[in-house]
């Protein structure tokens, strides 16, 4: 098992970035650029990746009690992750993504998962500032 976790500051409240984080009907504003998440019967949905052109089933949870997502490949099992949010004191936000590859095969490698989790990070940061932005002005 491969593991790998990257965490970015945000300039929000927790609960303003839990709730652009979650939206799954924007989830490919902030996920890798390759990655389409097509909700289903939840939590099932269905992620389609461009590099390989395969749909894979998957599950994806949200517990905004918790102010954390979760997600992972619904039949093979290969690979799972999770999402969480935490408030700092001064009125930001620290948001921590983990992913656990559990086959090789699926692992694409250090340095591209680093690099997709850090534009992740980056573009989740972009959406929740414009956001805020829209909503204090």
């Amino acid at each position: 098992m491969t593991e790998y976790e990257r965490s970015r500051t945000m300039p929000a409240q927790a609960e303003q970035v839990f709730d652009q984080a979650a939206d799954v009907g924007q989830l490919d504003t902030w996920l890798p650029r390759d990655l389409h998440v097509e909700p289903e019967d939840p939590p099932a949905v269905t992620v389609h990746e461009d590099r390989t052109d395969q749909d894979t089933s998957a599950l994806l949870s949200a517990r905004p009690e918790q102010m954390r997502l979760e997600w992972g490949t619904r039949d093979q099992g290969s690979y799972a992750g999770w999402l969480q949010v935490a408030g700092l004191d001064s009125g930001a936000s620290e948001v921590t993504v983990h992913l656990s590859f559990f086959d090789e095969g699926h692992d694409p490698g250090e340095h591209a998962v680093a690099d997709a989790l850090d534009s992740s990070l980056r573009r989740l940061e972009e959406r929740v500032r414009t956001r805020t932005d829209d909503a204090a002005g």
